[in-house]
């Protein structure tokens, strides 16, 4: 999952002669690191050269937009239950769907690799409630022109970013031992929702609707993953198209099904705790009536103050939307057009500022979605390199290899439509009719989709299976398969235990990243993950042998 393979120095340019004054060694034209635009003169090209080809759509891209609509909005709505009790109305739904609707629809239009999805995140929820309380506790200050001054300044930051081709001299040096740790924290954060959301509805409810609560959590989480299994049915079970629509579109069908529950027979008698929507298109909180902050009313020095939630959202940021692209565009998805990490920097600055103006919290790069948005436009090809067996052949080989079909390959739908019409979808939910159905929504429901996302993410994750292997006696996991093992025979250099203690660092990094989340120092938490890779470079090839780092994350 590294982001550009050479970690000691990025591809895109050489490395300076150091006799060079330090001026020309970073700005040279052709080979300096921080020659301004380059990245994003490239980039630009590449939007360009795709743009024409983006627009094709088939029954397919019409799944996946409908998959990553429910997987987008509703673990949204979830956040914005969380946001609406935690920051005193300033964010509600509304609020949180009008930012992944607009954010959204920008990508789609104007990125450079559209397989990337928006939405508001856990982490960022995390941070943002833990400024909200700095503002009234400790601040005694607005929250919302303060948190638009931190988007403001997060825009020019995002901005000198991509001019100075922040990517090359940073992803460069990430690999899976970080990009896992973050992929493993937005899985815990999914499942510690899901428990906060029963927690909810335990202490507003009876306890007859919370034990129907925790029915329908572990209900709308079962079905989803049971008809998510369905193209493994083995026939006679269904036609195979329908078994194909059931996978693609079992987080919608258990959704659906289970919002429909609570209004059958005596169930509609319960009080379902259910999600808090605006019944117009306005602001939640009460005091506000457009969607429009006057941050320039706030005082001189915490405008400046305000630039170091700022650098936080920005580390955060940057960091989120990075991992977000290299997961959409992992080698196993085949991706053949080019992308952009600098111009998709510059688009998520200026959403970022708009959203602090707007009073809406800005949306980033999404995990899982992203990566399972190319899951679900995957498709099978035949391969273009194949070549039959040449003419020198014998007669009955070439026969017979012309007989055979050529072997396929995996390739995604690389286009915008998928994104552009989820996006649209989502958008369309801040009318008052469609607001109105997102308020029938029991929030047991959200808690059931917050543990299948969770659980999507989870078993995509190399650090569970490592987990797994630590569980099995070493004997059997270099049985051969046909003896009942796994067949897991390490490369030569390469210790279990050594993998073992990789895998457990991993964890306990995690778990302790997860704790920050609930101290003082929350509001920096994404500073810490951060804060992984140049650990990783200073102390990590001291502790792991050369050999089991190029096993476990392809470099050094």
């Amino acid at each position: 999952m590294s982001s550009t393979g050479n970690e000691k120095e990025p591809s895109h340019f050489a490395l300076p002669s150091p006799y060079q004054s330090p001026f020309r060694r970073w700005f040279a034209p052709k080979t300096g690191a921080l020659r301004p635009f380059r990245l994003l003169k490239e980039d630009i090209r590449n939007y360009r050269t795709r743009l024409r080809s983006d627009w094709y759509f088939n029954q397919l891209i019409l799944a996946s937009a409908v998959y990553v609509f429910f997987t987008n909005l509703l673990p949204g709505i979830t956040f914005s239950s969380d946001l609406y009790v935690k920051t005193d109305r300033n964010y509600g739904t509304i609020e949180v769907v009008l930012s992944t609707g607009i954010c959204g629809i920008v990508f789609a239009l104007f990125s450079a690799q559209p397989l990337t999805i928006l939405g508001v995140t856990g982490p960022f929820c995390i941070l943002s409630e833990t400024i909200f309380d700095l503002c009234r506790d400790q601040f005694q200050i607005p929250y919302l022109p303060f948190m638009a001054w931190a988007c403001l300044h997060s825009t020019w930051m995002h901005l000198l970013l991509a001019i100075f081709n922040a990517h090359d001299w940073t992803m460069g040096y990430v690999t899976t031992f970080s990009t896992e740790i973050f992929s493993l924290l937005n899985s815990i954060i999914y499942f510690h929702k899901s428990i906060q959301e029963l927690e909810r509805v335990h202490r507003n409810t009876s306890f007859a609707s919370f034990l129907y609560s925790v029915i329908g959590c572990i209900g709308t989480f079962l079905v989803a993953v049971f008809l998510s299994t369905a193209t493994k049915w083995k026939p006679p079970i269904f036609h195979k198209y329908i078994r194909m629509g059931l996978s693609e579109y079992a987080a919608a069908i258990s959704i659906i099904f289970w919002i429909g529950m609570p209004n059958v027979g005596e169930l509609a008698d319960l009080n379902q705790e259910r999600l808090p929507v605006s019944k117009t298109f306005s602001p939640t909180h009460p005091d506000r009536s457009v969607f429009f902050v006057e941050f320039w009313k706030l005082d001189v020095a915490w405008i400046f103050a305000a630039i170091i939630p700022g650098l936080i959202i920005t580390t955060l940021f940057f960091f989120d939307v990075e991992v977000s692209t290299i997961c959409a565009t992992l080698p196993r998805y085949n991706i053949q057009k080019p992308g952009g990490y600098a111009w998709d920097v510059v688009l998520l600055g200026l959403t970022t500022g708009l959203c602090g103006i707007l009073g809406i919290p800005p949306a980033n790069g999404l995990l899982p979605q992203a990566p399972l948005h190319s899951e679900s436009l995957l498709h099978k090809i035949p391969d273009p390199n194949y070549r039959p067996p040449s003419a020198s052949t014998s007669i009955e080989n070439t026969t017979t290899a012309h007989l055979d079909p050529p072997p396929k390959v995996q390739r995604v739908h690389e286009q915008r439509w998928s994104h552009l019409l989820h996006a649209v979808g989502i958008f369309a939910f801040t009318s008052p009719p469609l607001m109105h159905v997102l308020g029938l929504t029991p929030t047991s429901v959200l808690a059931g989709l917050f543990l299948f996302m969770g659980q999507q993410s989870l078993c995509t994750n190399p650090i569970l299976y490592r987990f797994l292997d630590m569980l099995t006696p070493i004997s059997v996991l270099e049985k051969p398969t046909q003896l009942g093992g796994s067949g897991k025979a390490l490369p030569r250099g390469v210790s279990w235990t050594g993998v073992n203690m990789y895998n457990i660092t991993q964890i306990l990094l995690t778990v302790g990243i997860f704790v920050i989340t609930f101290t003082k120092a929350a509001v920096a938490f994404p500073v810490v993950i951060v804060a992984l890779v140049p650990v990783r470079l200073k102390w990590m090839r001291k502790w792991w042998a050369r050999e089991t780092l190029i096993s476990l994350q392809g470099q050094v």
